[in-house]
């Protein structure tokens, strides 16, 4: 799901397709050179909506563009609706600095933890403190007295990898398989929490072992889902799915539709680096609309909206169009936070499954 571009012809012409393309992160021929640092190309973001600025106008003089609306309900601030998009709602600047840094740590320390499932379970089965062991400089060494006939690509949670200190993991080096924790934590794509979504089947599984969704994040979710909830009724989380997202990685144009009820939002949270989201329609072929989303902005995205194809092509972590600079503040006496949250973005979308 993460970057690919390996399409076909079709898909290269569709409407999606091509805004995918166009914000895309793509370098400058002449920058490739290992001698240089490689400069992003330039990338026209005039047609990008911006719901902070268009926020701003709102607080100042009412006013809102050509085809956006301001929902009207009970709600503790302002949350913005596409015309043409029913079911679909933006809050900008939703969750505090604070509440953000929270979920920032509890998305690195927390959520991979096991038994929520990561894209690393395939190789490596359960790997516990993926965090701790990164900023400790330690090294997944795979266990000598693991049975034979296993080998790294099997979907087999009975292998046994344990993290070491780097020195005894080089004096194991030639007669075992490693990885050290940091490139681990750099290739975390995925962290499923509450009912765990089987990937290769694309449903959910309420067999497999999970940990409950946090009581806090539980709530927080229900509060944000008010203004796309149906009259009298309440949001109930019972999975949600954590995205990591790296420098050059991208989220291909794809449908949330495997939850039972769609009449149902999935509050989806932004945390960390600026984002391009792009919000298409029932086919490939209807173009999308591009926004920006930052860090404490959330969408919801229910009834209709939920049939819309929708992705994300782009992340932004040059100091300019990053706008972390209250989480830097916030992390500056943690390095090992701040390193992450300069370079990387974090999506928390909770849903109610049945």
């Amino acid at each position: 799901m993460y970057g690919s571009d390996k399409v076909s012809d079709d898909a290269e012409r569709t409407a999606f397709r091509r805004a995918e393309k166009q914000y895309k992160l793509y370098y400058d021929q002449d920058s490739k050179s290992a001698k240089k640092k490689k400069r992003p190309k330039p990338v026209d973001l005039s047609e990008v909506l911006d719901f902070k600025l268009i926020l701003d106008s709102f607080k100042l003089n009412g006013e809102l563009p050509d085809g956006i609306i301001a929902f009207q309900g009970n709600f503790d601030r302002p949350v913005f609706c596409l015309e043409s998009r029913p079911g679909f709602y933006f809050i900008s600047g939703a969750l505090s600095v604070e509440e953000q840094c929270m979920w920032i740590r509890e998305s690195l320390t927390n959520f991979p933890q096991p038994a929520n499932r990561t894209n690393h379970n395939a190789i490596y089965g359960p790997i516990h403190d993926l965090f701790t062991s990164a900023k400790e400089g330690k090294v997944l060494i795979e266990d000598e007295n693991t049975p034979p006939g296993l080998d790294s690509g099997c979907n087999n949670d009975a292998r046994r990898w344990t993290f070491c200190e780097e020195d005894v993991a080089s004096l194991r080096g030639k007669t075992c398989k490693s990885v050290s924790a940091s490139s681990l934590l750099r290739k975390l794509r995925w962290s499923t929490l509450g009912l765990q979504f089987d990937w290769s089947k694309r449903n959910y599984n309420v067999h497999l072992p999970h940990n409950k969704i946090p009581d806090a994040l539980c709530q927080l979710a229900k509060k944000l889902a008010v203004p796309a909830m149906p009259i009298g009724e309440e949001f109930h989380p019972e999975a949600a799915i954590v995205n990591y997202f790296g420098s050059g990685d991208a989220l291909g144009g794809h449908l949330d539709d495997m939850e039972a009820d769609w009449s149902k939002p999935i509050v989806s949270m932004s945390l960390g680096c600026k984002a391009i989201f792009l919000l298409g329609g029932r086919s490939r072929e209807d173009p999308p609309f591009a926004m920006f989303l930052r860090s404490g902005d959330v969408v919801l995205m229910a009834g209709e909206a939920r049939e819309c194809f929708h992705g994300v092509p782009r992340i932004f972590i040059d100091e300019e169009k990053s706008e972390i600079t209250p989480l830097e503040m916030h992390f500056s006496q943690d390095k090992d936070f701040l390193e992450y949250a300069r370079t990387s973005r974090i999506n928390i979308n909770i849903r109610q499954v049945f």
